[in-house]
């Protein structure tokens, strides 16, 4: 499996530590290591009885804020002026971030809960709350449940499973891929009928 050989090394070398510095690097959008590949197979350490249960879970979650965190305060700090400034460049307005935020009021908090759950997602989702300067209290509340869960999770996978944690982790990353395609199909076909009912708007109205 692509990337297993460095993790069984890097956890070889460097214990828990690879929680509390790798994990961070996966919410920064440098998934080496790959966030879900590696936090199942810490629930296999676990079950081998290489690695703590609950030092090793405890490690995980603590690494996983820590990189969720420090992606929201750059969209925070950084993020908007950005596009104050250069947002025209990229055909982005302020106008642009308050539809963002009146989306998310709606949406925003249980995509929050489960983003940590999908690779992709999760690289960029806490940049763009901090953004749209999603108060942290809220960021906090959904964004560090969320990451608790994914822990259990993918934990359980291998800690449970133990020698075919492998089997069922491929069965639950092809689930994952196939609920992000969906959700970036809905997306589109949401965007293309909002395009759509604009144009039948503008097109109605009198000349």
């Amino acid at each position: 499996m692509k990337f297993m050989g460095l993790i069984e090394q890097l956890f070889a070398q460097f214990g828990y530590w690879v929680l509390l510095i790798g994990l961070p690097l996966d919410a920064i959008a440098l998934p080496i290591p790959p966030g879900n590949t590696t936090m199942t197979y810490t629930g296999f350490l676990a079950y081998k009885g290489v690695l703590n249960w609950f030092l090793a879970m405890i490690a995980a979650w603590v690494g996983s804020l820590i990189g969720m965190t420090i992606t929201y305060w750059i969209g925070y700090k950084l993020g908007t002026p950005l596009i104050e400034r250069y947002g025209k460049l990229l055909f982005l307005k302020p106008a642009h971030l308050q539809k963002s935020r009146e989306y998310y009021a709606k949406y925003g908090n249980k995509l929050l809960l489960f983003s940590y759950f999908i690779p992709g997602i999760r690289q960029f989702i806490f940049y763009f709350v901090g953004i749209i300067r999603v108060p942290y209290r809220i960021f906090a509340l959904f964004a560090f449940t969320g990451s608790a869960l994914w822990v259990v999770v993918f934990f359980g996978i291998g800690y449970l499973f133990g020698d075919q944690w492998l089997i069922i982790f491929m069965w639950v990353e092809k689930f994952l891929i196939y609920t992000l395609i969906g959700l970036c199909i809905a997306v589109a076909v949401f965007l293309l009928f909002k395009w759509r009912s604009r144009l039948k708007t503008g097109l109605q109205k009198p000349q």
